[in-house]
């Protein structure tokens, strides 16, 4: 082989080598063409971004944040903890909730065709007027008299009270004024030997005997004798 041709064989395999390189080099080339316009448009947005936030932002700021950053690590250990903690109670209260939330729902809306919701508003008023009416020392007194009422209520709940007052608010409607004949003395004469005028008379003397505990002390005249 002479030199000429050893020469050749030499460039050739300088060549080979060469290539892959020039490749890279215009792949890297394009790849700059490519990015370098990027990169403007990026240090631009970043150039009005910390001109936004000049007059807000010191290096001395981001130092001391660094340096708080790090005293708070342990803290920041905790609060992690403790989300992770919350996302675990989510997890499993999410599926109560899904079942808890459409009850709650349709119970309210039955709450609501009911008018329970309209009742309540009308209490509100109610007691919003009676605070404009009267003032704290009345309705404190109105309160005493209603415990005193309910005291009262409580002894009609005796189940004799009960059936008595039933039967008086009855009578009303048993007897027939419109039709009442006038009293005569015959008539007078011939009521006591009546059977119902008998037992009216006896009701009205038992009434009569009971009412004497209206008095102030309470008691009949033949007890305190």
């Amino acid at each position: 082989m002479t030199n000429e041709e050893l020469i050749l064989q030499r460039l050739d395999s300088i060549e080979e080598k060469i290539d892959p390189i020039l490749k890279s080099r215009a792949a890297f080339d394009e790849l700059k063409a490519d990015i370098v316009p990027l990169s403007n448009t990026a240090v631009e947005l970043l150039m009005e971004g910390l001109q936004e936030i000049e007059s807000g932002f010191t290096l001395e700021d981001l130092a001391y944040l660094a340096k708080l950053t790090a005293r708070n690590v342990q803290n920041f250990i905790w609060a992690l903890k403790m989300m992770d903690n919350i996302i675990e109670f989510v997890k499993d209260v999410e599926p109560l909730l899904k079942s808890a939330v459409p009850q709650m729902i349709e119970h309210l809306d039955t709450l609501e065709q009911r008018g329970v919701f309209r009742i309540v508003k009308a209490m509100l008023d109610v007691r919003a007027k009676v605070a404009d009416a009267y003032s704290p020392e009345d309705v404190d007194t109105i309160g005493d008299g209603a415990v005193a009422l309910l005291a009262l209520f409580k002894k009609f709940s005796d189940p004799k009270a009960l059936a008595m007052m039933e039967k008086l608010a009855a009578l009303p409607g048993e007897i027939d004024l419109e039709n009442a004949k006038k009293a005569g003395p015959m008539r007078l004469a011939a009521a006591p030997f009546n059977g119902e005028f008998k037992e009216g008379m006896g009701v009205m003397l038992e009434f009569a005997k009971a009412m004497a505990k209206l008095k102030p002390n309470g008691q009949s005249a033949e007890t305190s004798a």
